[in-house]
């Protein structure tokens, strides 16, 4: 779909940004910083822990949105006799952070990065996040660095990972990588991130993985206001994931192997949840044989196509139910009965944005210690088996605030215009009142609740009026 955008007036901003500072109260979400934390990532930041391999002949680059500083992850692409040579370099936050220390334990009570219009809740400290520890192009770092090597179809020969000193050469954003792939102008790196990419996600089908290319809904601020509009995927968002996804796989089987990890995993959903896909695609005119298996269809859906993306946003059901998993042989406690990320048919951990999530740090110490053949540390163990819950209880509140902000904001630019009518989508109905469902607008990218007198007509658009627009509550209902 499209991004489309809508500015809020100045002074419209003012008034959203007292009650996002508000929304931060009632959420009892901390943006200032306790001195001693302050204290210690000045001291850190001044003497990093750099280790003894050089790597700095590698001429990385990163792959973020504009303007970002916090850069966890840098990469180095290159072919090799058969196949392909992966280096990824992941911010080594163990450099800076004491285990026990005031940072350490700053970092267990906000869990991961928050992200807010008017600004970030960062997990830690900017000296840190955005400085010291963050792979900045032409900086010194240390990092944790992965070689993966690959076949020529992209298959996985060899992993392995090492502490070394790296230094990124180039930032990059999503847009500036896709337009050198597209107009021909990319580099060799460049050129091989497409390659590896396209290989990697060929891979992904195979094991009948998949990636769901559904449309985002953002807000974001922009001169001096803020607006509201739907981000869809690029081709080169799926590359640079996929060098994640296949580090975060690469992770999980060296724990596995080692009987000590943690891993995220996700359940197949029950054939009920397929059933009732089903039964939507029917609704949708989706065409879906019995032949077809789930993960081709939805790589032949066209996300432009209203019906499509309706039937996409159905999809995210199978998603529900992602957790984190701890384990330790040492201790008698084995990797769940089924290890596996359901979404990409194989066992996964997060392990690359350590800079803003916390379990990232505890699965790289993990890798690196079984990698190197010697004892994990004796603070990650003792930590391990809390982390999945402390991981748990930062998504849910990840998720909140994302969907409060998003609510806030769709209020305001909606403020005042109860009973002006819209076009939309209905994206969604509610399996116990099929006069009630979700609507979504082409302008402004509004995603909402509506009633009907009648149920809602599953993936046709809509002419929605519009009943409540309430920034005190969060609230925004259409009615048709």
């Amino acid at each position: 779909m499209p991004r489309r955008h809508l500015s809020v007036r100045a002074a419209e901003t003012a008034r959203i940004n007292r009650e996002l500072a508000d929304l931060r109260t009632r959420l009892e979400i901390r943006s200032d910083w306790p001195p001693e934390v302050l204290a210690e990532a000045d001291r850190a930041a001044s003497v990093p822990r750099l280790p003894d391999l050089d790597a700095t002949d590698l001429e990385m680059f990163t792959v973020d949105p504009p303007g970002s500083r916090d850069l966890d992850q840098a990469m180095h692409l290159a072919r090799r006799d058969g196949g392909y040579r992966v280096h990824y370099a992941i911010a080594d936050v163990a450099a800076f952070v004491t285990p026990g220390g005031a940072i350490d334990a700053e970092a267990a009570r906000r869990v991961q990065t928050l992200y807010f219009p008017d600004g970030n809740v960062p997990l830690h400290p900017a000296r840190l996040a955005e400085g010291a520890a963050s792979l900045l192009p032409g900086e010194l770092r240390p990092a944790l660095l992965w070689q993966i090597d690959l076949d020529a179809d992209g298959a996985v020969v060899l992993a392995d990972l090492r502490r070394a000193q790296v230094r990124s050469r180039r930032r990059l954003d999503y847009a500036t990588v896709q337009h050198a792939v597209d107009t021909g102008t990319a580099d060799e790196q460049l050129g091989l991130l497409a390659e590896i990419g396209k290989l990697r996600e060929a891979q992904e089908q195979t094991r009948g993985g998949i990636s769901l290319p559904i449309p985002e809904q953002e807000v974001e601020a922009e001169d001096g206001g803020y607006r509201l509009g739907y981000r869809a995927p690029r081709p080169a968002d799926g590359w640079n994931a996929q060098i994640s996804l296949l580090t975060g796989m690469a992770a999980a089987e060296l724990m596995l192997d080692a009987g000590t990890g943690i891993l995220r995993t996700l359940p197949a959903a029950p054939q009920s949840a397929y059933a009732r896909l089903r039964r939507v695609a029917a609704a949708l005119h989706v065409d879906w044989p019995e032949t077809t298996s789930y993960p081709e269809l939805v790589r032949s859906l066209d996300p432009a196509r209203t019906a499509h993306a309706a039937f996409l946003n159905e999809c995210t059901g199978l998603l529900r139910g992602a957790g984190y998993h701890a384990f330790d042989a040492a201790r008698g406690i084995a990797p769940p009965a089924d290890p596996g990320h359901a979404a990409l048919a194989a066992p996964y951990t997060h392990c690359t944005a350590p800079l803003r999530r916390l379990g990232d740090r505890y699965a790289q110490e993990i890798c690196v210690a079984v990698a190197g053949g010697t004892e994990v540390p004796e603070w990650v163990r003792e930590a391990l088996f809390d982390v999945p819950g402390l991981m748990e209880s930062g998504d849910r509140r990840a998720r909140e605030v994302e969907r409060a902000t998003v609510d806030l904001v769709e209020a305001e630019l909606l403020r005042g215009r109860e009973g002006e009518e819209f076009d939309a989508v209905v994206v969604d109905l509610d399996d116990r009142r099929p006069t009630v469902g979700t609507v979504q607008l082409t302008d402004p990218a509004v995603v909402a609740k509506c009633d009907g007198p009648q149920p809602l007509p599953l993936g046709e658009r809509v002419r929605a009026r519009l009943t409540t627009a309430d920034p005190a509550t969060r609230t925004v209902r259409f009615s048709l």
